[in-house]
């Protein structure tokens, strides 16, 4: 994710980042300014074709249709951050979770039961990191911290989030059965624990849900539509300045579907994805601190 300081606002207009639409586009921009110019050139110099002439009417279709175009990309751009939006709630859900569970096991656990105490400690920081990789469909072992003593290893062909829920579960009952936790104070545990799983399920969600096919194939074809007619109607009140134009204004269209695209699945590595290797890290901080 790209901190900035949102007040400093005039230097973002010269800042190029490895996220400008700019980088993704150039390579239209140099195809619709070429394309741009062969119809310009074709209407005035090759076919001498008056501004009287009916071509010029396309542009009442642009005027009619620009409302439409700008109200769907309007509802785009705001699906996609409500599902960024979403999953930084969720996240924010799971680092709460952590601290609650880690203060309450601090809490009830006595002192000299250091064994269970170093279990929590390992096991919800490695919940968090395995649900971070599990979305971006990646391992990465260094990241998770092994238990001391002899442990089964995890299985990375089944699903890695549950089966470490799955033990600290285990283990909590464990621990209740042999009379370090009370019945009463296994259901105050049990909020926080079910919130773990949760928080997996509508990540999951969010990421294996992405915006119906048919509705993004319109948007795009609306967009190639709209500006590849722009030079017919538009060349003969604006000459050859229409290529600058046409650029413009598909940067603009364009521009907001790639975002909206980046943003929609904001558990990658994309440069405005959510930080959630930094969240995992100040979990595993904080949960270390308290246990």
């Amino acid at each position: 994710m790209i901190n900035y300081n949102p007040k400093d606002w005039f230097t973002f207009i010269f800042r190029i980042h490895k996220a400008d639409t700019v980088r993704k586009l150039f390579p239209m921009f140099i195809a619709l300014s070429i394309y741009s110019a062969a119809i310009a050139w074709l209407e005035l110099s090759f076919w001498n074709l008056s501004a009287n002439s009916e071509i010029k009417n396309i542009s009442l279709m642009h005027g009619l249709l620009g409302f439409v175009i700008s109200l769907l990309l309007v509802f785009r751009t705001n699906t996609a951050y409500d599902r960024w939006w979403e999953g930084r709630r969720q996240w924010g859900t799971l680092v709460n979770s952590s601290r609650n569970l880690a203060i309450k096991i601090q809490a009830m656990l006595p002192s000299s039961n250091k064994e269970a105490r170093e279990f929590f400690r390992i096991m919800i920081p490695n919940y968090a990191f395995s649900l971070k990789n599990h979305l971006r469909k990646t391992y990465k072992p260094e990241e998770m911290e092994a238990l001391p003593g002899d442990h089964e290893p995890v299985d990375l062909s089944k699903h890695v989030p549950n089966q470490l829920a799955s033990r600290i579960q285990h283990k909590t009952m464990e621990l209740h059965r042999q009379g370090e936790l009370s019945g009463d104070q296994l259901i105050i545990l049990n909020n926080e624990l079910q919130s773990l799983t949760e928080v997996c399920g509508a990540c999951e969600r969010i990421k294996s849900t992405p915006i119906p096919f048919s509705y993004s194939v319109f948007i795009k074809k609306f967009i190639f539509f709209y500006i590849m007619t722009m030079p017919f109607g538009y060349v003969f009140s604006l000459g050859y300045l229409i290529i600058p134009m046409v650029v413009f204004i598909f940067f603009v269209l364009a521009s907001l579907e790639l975002i909206a695209e980046e943003i929609e699945d904001p558990f990658g590595l994309d440069a405005n994805d959510l930080p959630t290797d930094t969240i995992c890290n100040n979990i595993r901080l904080h949960v270390g601190e308290l246990l």
